[in-house]
C-alpha cells in the first residue's frame, strides 16, 4: 500500500496524498463517496509513470472538512504547487471529473492534459441538457441518503456496474476497499449537493488542452451522452465509449483501461 503524505494548508487542513513512479506525472481525482483507494488497480502505470492519488477533503484518510468544490479546487492547486507539478495529466472520474473542469482555469498552465471518466458537466437533465438524471431522481437520492446512509450508499456502489460486471473483482475491491472508509453524512450531503447543482458546460469551450473522454455504454449514473455532449464543446477532445461497462471501467477492466490511459498520455507526452 502506497504512504499516505500530507501538505498543511495555513488554516490546518491538511491535503492528504500519495505519489509513486517517476515520468510524466498523472494526478487522480475520485468520486463521490470514495477515497484515493479506489485507484488501486492503477498502481501499476507507476512503473512507466509518476501516480499521484489524493483524498479530497472530508474522505478517505483526509478528515473532517467543510466541503465544496472551490476548497477541493484550492487544494488541488496547491498539491500541484508545491510537487511542482507543471505538466500534469489531471484524471478525474465521476464528481472527480467535475472538479477537474472547475479547477481547470486555475490550473491550466500546469494541465498537459486530461482524461474525464464517466463525467458530466451537469448531473441533472434539464430542457437543453437531456443527458442527466432527473432533478426527482436527484432529490430522491439526497432523501435516501438522509433515511439510511449505509443502505443508500450500498445501492448506489452497486448501480455503478452493469450487468455483465456485477459480482466481478471490481465490486469486491470496491466493498473492500471504500465502503469501509464512507466520508461523514454531513460531507456526503455536501459533496452531493455540489454534484447536482454545479453546471460546467459554459467551462468545456475553454478548454485548450487535449482530452480524453471515456464512458461506460452502460452508465446509469451519468449517462455517456453527457461525455458525447463534451466531446462536441471541448476543442481537443476525444471519446472512448466502452460496450458493456458501467460506470467505474478503470474497476471493472483495468488492463484495458490502463493501456487506453498510457496511449492518451504518450500522444499528449509527445
Amino acid at each position: 500500500m502506497s504512504e499516505i503524505k500530507k501538505i498543511k494548508r495555513l488554516e490546518g487542513i491538511a491535503i492528504h496524498y500519495t505519489d509513486d513512479g517517476k515520468g510524466m506525472p498523472l494526478l487522480f481525482i475520485h468520486g463521490w463517496l470514495m477515497s484515493h483507494r479506489v485507484w488501486a488497480l492503477q498502481a501499476p502505470l507507476a512503473a512507466g509513470f509518476r501516480v499521484i492519488t489524493l483524498d479530497l477533503r472530508g474522505h478517505g484518510s483526509a478528515g473532517a472538512a467543510d466541503f465544496s468544490y472551490n476548497a477541493c479546487c484550492a487544494d488541488i492547486a496547491l498539491l500541484c504547487d508545491c510537487l511542482s507539478l507543471d505538466r500534469v495529466i489531471v484524471v478525474g472520474w465521476s464528481m472527480g471529473a467535475q472538479i477537474a473542469l472547475k479547477a481547470y482555469p486555475s490550473l491550466e498552465k500546469a494541465v498537459a492534459g486530461m482524461v474525464l471518466v464517466g463525467g458530466t458537466p451537469h448531473f441533472c437533465s434539464s430542457s437543453d441538457f437531456p443527458y442527466g438524471v432527473a432533478p426527482a431522481e436527484a432529490r430522491s437520492m439526497m432523501l435516501r441518503i438522509k433515511r439510511d446512509y449505509n443502505r443508500a450508499a450500498g445501492e448506489f456502489f452497486s448501480s455503478m456496474f452493469s450487468s455483465e460486471e456485477t459480482g466481478s473483482v471490481a465490486m469486491k475491491l470496491l466493498a473492500d476497499r471504500v465502503v469501509s472508509s464512507l466520508p461523514s453524512l454531513d460531507t456526503a450531503m455536501s459533496a452531493l449537493n455540489e454534484l447536482i447543482n454545479s453546471d460546467l458546460r459554459a467551462h468545456l469551450p475553454f478548454i485548450s488542452a487535449p482530452v480524453m473522454l471515456i464512458h461506460g455504454v452502460d452508465d446509469k449514473i451519468c449517462l455517456p451522452g453527457a461525455s458525447q455532449y463534451m466531446a462536441e464543446k471541448i476543442p481537443s477532445a476525444a471519446i472512448e465509449l466502452i460496450s458493456a461497462a458501467g460506470h467505474a471501467p478503470f474497476l471493472a477492466n483495468p488492463e484495458a483501461f490502463n493501456r487506453m490511459l498510457s496511449g492518451f498520455v504518450r500522444t499528449v507526452h509527445g
